[in-house]
């Protein structure tokens, strides 16, 4: 027997144990009374399953095992806590005449179509051969956060998905329905679907910095996690390909005391503040997390 087949009957184990209600175990102990050989019998094999399991797995893999039963045991109480804070944060915006967001009728008039923004914005996914399953999940879910905010936009940008297959679609077809939202997905490389002429491939590499965005202009965002461990790929890319590149303003507005390099979403998240008609300065300072530590640069705030 593998490691992963222990576990996985481990697992199934557990659940069969919890998933009978009361009268039905209770059935199951009076069928074992009349037939205690045959209680004997199921009791003796799970008891030898298990025993053989924990030979089989290593500490490490028992310790896991352990901390994914308390954290699924946890869950309900930890969803319970998010929808009682949810509706104590509803309710005081009511009080307050607060407006949190827009309603489902007005979401449903958010439209790219529909949109005074003809920036467009594309996610280039060609990465997947370079990132773990877990850098892999984490990319879905910047996209996923990308896709909230420019659904949430009055006039949200025109956004695109490319190079959308392998391991990065796999990952996004956990998500239900996910070719139903107002993303434009392609399989195609961004190159293909563009113009080259019409391409910025965004890098904080670079050392062209945009100032403006520009309607008959695409910006690429590489969707690669990466953790430092792929510096300058981008930039190597638009070299390559002979594509134009180019860098947010931050070190214009901003001092930072880690690396310029920014997640998928937060890049995506400052040029569609950008596009609403916030300035630079504002949109970094709304966006950047505080880990990030950025803060107006001195100059700037005296000229101000």
């Amino acid at each position: 027997m593998s490691e992963m087949d222990g576990l996985t009957i481990a697992t199934e184990l557990d659940r069969d144990v919890t998933k009978y209600p009361a009268e039905k175990r209770l059935k199951m102990e009076n069928s074992s009374e009349e037939d205690p050989d045959m209680y004997n019998a199921d009791t003796s094999s799970i008891m030898c399953m298990k025993s053989e399991m924990s030979k089989t797995l290593s500490k490490r893999q028992l310790k896991k095992q352990k901390q994914k039963e308390k954290w699924l045991a946890y869950r309900p109480v930890k969803r319970a806590k998010e929808k009682l804070k949810l509706r104590q944060k509803k309710l005081d915006a009511r009080l307050n005449n607060i407006k949190l967001g827009p309603s489902r009728k007005e979401l449903k008039h958010s439209k790219m179509l529909q949109s005074n923004c003809n920036v467009r914005i594309a996610v280039d996914l060609s990465f997947d051969d370079i990132m773990n399953d877990k850098e892999i999940s984490k990319c879905i879910k910047q996209l996923l956060r990308c896709y909230s905010l420019n659904r949430r936009a009055k006039d949200p940008v025109q956004f695109y998905i490319t190079n959308f297959g392998g391991k990065c679609k796999k990952e996004m077809e956990k998500h239900t329905g996910y070719m139903n939202w107002d993303v434009n997905f392609h399989s195609e490389s961004y190159r293909d679907i563009f113009e080259s002429k019409d391409l910025v491939y965004l890098t904080s590499e670079s050392d062209n910095i945009i100032y403006s965005l520009e309607e008959n202009k695409v910006y690429v965002i590489g969707g690669l996690v990466d953790h430092n461990s792929y510096k300058g790929i981008c930039h190597q890319i638009a070299q390559e390909k002979g594509i134009s590149h180019g860098k947010l303003p931050i070190e214009e507005f901003l001092e930072m005391k880690t690396r310029k390099v920014l997640t998928i979403d937060h890049v995506f998240e400052i040029l569609l503040e950008v596009t609403g008609g916030k300035s630079w300065k504002e949109a970094f300072l709304h966006v950047l997390p505080p880990r990030k530590g950025a803060v107006e640069r001195a100059e700037m705030a005296v000229k101000n």
